[in-house]
């Protein structure tokens, strides 16, 4: 009985620490596994563009779930999509508009949460980390908000704030017209450092490891050492960008006024491929979306593209009715961009083919934002529309 009590306690300890093990390494898992939101202007801190999360595979169940209506406003921002801190289940649209407001709206049924009221409009989408909001306006004012609303510090620039925020470590990141790109304690709204660019800087900033990629109105690609703010190199590309960059491993994309698609190694800081559509000369405003496979963007000239990311061949390309300022977001198979004409459009990633489409009120520069199985996207008639499956029809007794 003696040898049976042993080995039933040793077989227990066993298990016990196989429970603990195996609690970990889920926990572990689950902790550094990426969670279903939108946080920033193109989802990632590397800026790709590509959704986490799925929509409707038949897209004739993607219908409109609700509309958040501004009298008299205007949106130009996109927005960010994230899980309450506050309460697990629940998830929060955060966006501000040209009046000036900031608002949390609830990602269930559209209803507001609350609003901040800036002396100025946004014009950039907020950027959330660990529950607090990073915004900054058309006045230069750079703002930090908790998960109430409330402000808890402020920043002040010497120009308006185009770029939306980024983080690297203890700090965010944020780019304005006065040619700066700062680094920001996130918790004390102390500066501490401040990159010096010839010209203003109006996209938002892209970090992969410790580097930022700045593509500047100065006509140069610039790489920027995170930890200290000094510039690593840069390289010409032609002519001014407000582009946001997408990175892809060592790869950077983005496109041009002139109307240049390129290509960045961003080890060696040279130019592998550039895409330019003859005698288009329609500039590119939007921020790429890619992945493994495509490279997708659109331009002034009405034309979406997506190209090998390696080569810069041309996969497929379709033209629209307007042009194409906001950002596509790749959504499994599809790819989502929006046009000034007010159109939300649906492309097959294999071929271009139109798959789905929906005209809305007014333009279109926001991009669209993709989170917890619902799409966000907002017009210039100063309307929040939110996208997803549309509820089974009840059935009758």
């Amino acid at each position: 009985m003696q040898g049976l009590t042993k080995v039933a306690i040793v077989r227990s300890c066993l298990s016990l620490c196989l429970s603990l093990y195996c609690a970990t390494v889920v926990a572990v898992q689950t902790k550094s596994q990426p969670s279903d939101d939108w946080p920033l202007f193109r989802g990632n801190t590397q800026s790709t563009g590509v959704a986490k999360s799925k929509l409707p595979m038949d897209l004739t169940n993607l219908d409109v779930l609700w509309e958040f209506k501004v009298p008299k406003g205007a949106f130009e921002g996109t927005a960010a999509i994230v899980t309450d801190p506050t309460d697990p289940a629940k998830q929060v649209v955060y966006i501000g508009d040209l009046d000036g407001k900031l608002f949390a709206i609830d990602l269930a049924t559209g209803a507001k949460i609350w609003e901040f009221a800036s002396e100025i409009g946004f014009v950039t989408a907020p950027a959330v980390r660990d529950g607090s909001i990073y915004i900054g306006d058309i006045d230069g004012v750079f703002y930090c908000l908790n998960s109430a609303g409330k402000k808890v510090w402020s920043f002040s620039a010497e120009a308006e704030i185009n770029s939306s925020a980024n983080f690297h470590g203890d700090n965010v990141l944020v780019g304005s017209q006065d040619s700066r790109l700062y680094a920001i304690n996130l918790k004390t709204g102390a500066p501490v450092w401040k990159y010096e660019s010839p010209d203003q800087i109006r996209c938002s900033v892209t970090v992969a490891e410790d580097r930022a990629f700045v593509a500047g109105c100065d006509g140069y690609f610039h790489i920027i050492e995170l930890n200290s703010g000094t510039e690593v190199g840069k390289t010409d590309i032609r002519s001014p960008t407000g582009a946001t960059p997408a990175a892809l491993r060592e790869l950077v994309f983005f496109g041009n006024e002139q109307g240049d698609f390129f290509a960045i190694d961003s080890k060696t800081i040279e130019t592998k491929w550039v895409f330019a559509e003859p005698q288009s000369g329609n500039s590119i405003r939007c921020s790429a979306a890619v992945n493994e496979q495509h490279v997708v963007f659109g331009g002034r000239n009405r034309v979406v593209y997506s190209l090998d990311p390696q080569t810069g061949a041309v996969q497929w390309k379709v033209t629209l009715k307007a042009k194409i300022d906001a950002s596509p977001v790749i959504v499994g198979e599809r790819v989502f961009v929006a046009s000034t004409d007010g159109r939300l459009l649906a492309l097959s990633l294999k071929d271009g083919a139109i798959e789905w489409e929906k005209q809305f009120q007014g333009g279109i520069t926001s991009s669209p934002a993709v989170a917890f199985g619902k799409l966000v996207i907002a017009t210039d008639r100063g309307v929040v529309y939110c996208l997803g499956e549309k509820p089974p029809v009840p059935t009758g007794k």
